[in-house]
């Protein structure tokens, strides 16, 4: 999908806030760090102080021009997650809030294996079992009812095509794949949503793009407007909307 970098670093920065816990599983010292869907490096920064070499990677072209003019000395490709081609060398593959949007797991999962060499560790963190339910199962309602009245068929949504595997699941995943497994936990972190009515709006736009923009601006207004409807009771509180996220956060050691 496209992404627009600079809408993600001014209302979604919440993304790489929640992240930089993360990076306190990981030790110093290291050799070569990969950022999986480093996004606009905001979080790349934080690695170049725990390793010799850091490279991030995106799918996102634009994403990527903007961790350039960030971090103008580290390397950063445009590369899908499932193309790594690396073999062994990687001492710890680091990733927050982007594994849920690959949909090949397996073959994403034997990559990340492959990449690491004996001893090596992943660390992410990504949507688990149940995130953002609330969000997707109105959406999912309001854009059908859309589709419908403008006289289209029912669609496949891709907002239904993300990876929320619960801990047992994801865990099982990296044990077949030859990773022992340290940590792998849910949490419920509901998550401010910022511009206050915009908010749930201006996060659709951007995490559900791909089906908003198969439909005029006219039917999108439609289901924004829905959607809100639909959650403000449960959802709305003190000026702003709090988005039902839960998060499942992993650490695992290829063996």
């Amino acid at each position: 999908m496209d992404w627009d970098a600079r809408l993600y670093d001014q209302s979604h920065d919440f993304v790489a806030a929640y992240g930089e816990n993360l990076l306190g599983l990981l030790p110093d010292g290291l050799g070569f760090v990969v950022d999986v869907g480093c996004g606009t490096g905001a979080l790349t920064e934080a690695l170049t102080a725990r390793a010799a070499r850091v490279v991030g990677i995106d799918a996102s072209p634009d994403m990527i021009v903007q961790a350039r003019m960030r971090l103008p000395r580290v390397e950063f490709l445009v590369m899908d997650a499932c193309d790594m081609p690396w073999n062994g060398c990687v001492d710890a593959l680091f990733s927050n809030a982007a594994l849920h949007w690959i949909e090949d797991q397996e073959r994403l999962t034997a990559v990340m294996a492959r990449a690491l060499r004996p001893g090596g560790l992943l660390v992410c963190e990504f949507g688990a079992q149940g995130n953002i339910g609330r969000i997707r199962a109105a959406f999912g309602a309001a854009f059908q009812a859309v589709l419908a009245g403008e006289g289209i068929g029912p669609a496949h949504l891709n907002s239904e095509r993300f990876y929320f595997p619960s801990a047992q699941e994801y865990a099982a995943l990296l044990s077949r794949h030859g990773f022992s497994v340290r940590l792998a936990e849910e949490y419920d972190r509901p998550t401010p949503l910022k511009g206050g009515e915009e908010g749930l709006a201006r996060w659709m736009a951007q995490f559900f793009a791909q089906d908003l923009d198969c439909v005029a601006p006219e039917a999108q207004e439609k289901v924004f407007t829905a959607v809100a409807d639909a959650l403000r009771a449960s959802m709305w509180n003190n000026g702003g909307w709090i988005a039902d996220y839960r998060r499942l956060r992993v650490v695992a050691v290829k063996h």
